[in-house]
């Protein structure tokens, strides 16, 4: 079937795409990724920067985080200044951007499930194993049954 070229298409780009993981593990590019999508993710927050600096130490229960480390963090030209895993997730709390975990995971083959998505995966999963089943059913009921009874 012909799609008109004037219909908009919702379905161009898959929700949940199949990725798989790079075969070898580029640090400088993950990390100039990582800092740009943060750099990114301060951009589209509704708070500045010393708000989310002050969000983030209030979720590390520091006295306070400074917006130099935030700068640090997200300066694709300051490579030895790399959030550590507990600073990363104050920063996704404190901007909002949860999609920077799928950002992180993405090269790993994997893809974040928020909420109740975790749940409609599960629904395929048993209803690709209930076909599975279906199919094995009929493949056994296709052959006929002999029984031999004994005793009579």
């Amino acid at each position: 079937m012909k799609r008109d070229p004037h219909q908009f298409d919702f379905f161009s780009e898959a929700v949940f795409p199949v990725r798989q993981a790079a075969e070898r593990i580029d640090l400088d590019r993950f990390r100039s990724l990582l800092k740009r999508e943060m750099a990114r993710a301060i951009r589209e927050c509704p708070h500045d920067r010393p708000t989310i600096a002050a969000r983030m130490a209030h979720y590390l229960g520091l006295s306070s985080v400074s917006k130099g480390a935030l700068d640090a963090y997200t300066a694709e030209s300051k490579t030895a200044h790399d959030i550590s895993l507990v600073r990363f997730k104050a920063f996704v709390r404190a901007t909002g951007a949860v999609w920077l975990w799928d950002v992180v995971l993405s090269e790993d083959g994997l893809i974040l499930l928020e909420g109740d998505e975790a749940r409609l995966a599960e629904i395929a999963r048993l209803q690709q194993e209930q076909r599975e089943l279906a199919a094995e059913l009929k493949s056994l009921q296709a052959r006929p049954v002999t029984i031999k009874r004994r005793g009579r």
